[in-house]
């Protein structure tokens, strides 16, 4: 009889060990959860602002012009206006429940070298519309290599992005993401 009461006595302050236990590692448990959710979604914005630097620089870099042939080539308002560039950025960011308007200036523009003979009569130069950088007939490659040089665009933005993490360092901390794309001008 005394024997089974120590053993109940024992099991009696078990169980709030347990408890004590489930008190502490459960709301370390929860954070892990919300970090790996905000890091999660920190990523999708990232990969989403990349994909539209990249449709904005595919955008830039292609004529509009369909007919144009040899003898009818395409002239320098053949390609996309900046408008049209941002208006794919704004499409693409839009899509993921992205706030084009929450767009920073620019903290980081690219500063590439520009083609001497541009194989196509663009204006070469970069123009920053809705801070968004876009860097027409730039050198796509190290000048000097064994390759021809290739002529392109450069889309070039950034994006903030804030993290709720209750109880840790980074809450409310701002991280600004950058998105850059290129693309090669295509004859």
């Amino acid at each position: 009889m005394l024997r089974l009461k120590r053993i109940a006595c024992k099991l009696g302050s078990t169980d709030g060990a347990e408890i004590a236990e489930a008190a502490l590692v459960l709301p370390l448990v929860f954070m892990l959860l919300l970090g790996i959710v905000w890091f999660g979604r920190a990523f999708n914005i990232y990969s989403t602002i990349t994909q539209a630097a990249q449709q904005g620089a595919i955008t830039a870099a292609r004529p509009a012009c369909g007919t144009c042939t040899q003898a009818n080539p395409w002239g320098a308002t053949s390609f996309p206006n900046d408008a049209t560039v941002t208006g794919v950025v704004d499409a693409v960011m839009k899509s993921s429940n992205l706030d084009p308007a929450q767009i920073p200036i620019n903290s980081s523009p690219p500063s590439p070298l520009f083609c001497v003979n541009p194989p196509m009569p663009v204006v070469a130069g970069c123009t920053t519309t809705a801070n968004i950088t876009i860097c027409r007939n730039a050198l796509l490659n190290s000048p000097g290599g064994t390759q021809p040089p290739q002529c392109g665009t450069i889309v070039s933005f950034q994006y903030p992005f804030q993290f709720y993490l209750p109880f840790t360092s980074l809450n409310m901390q701002k991280i600004v993401l950058s998105a850059q794309a290129q693309s090669r001008m295509e004859n």
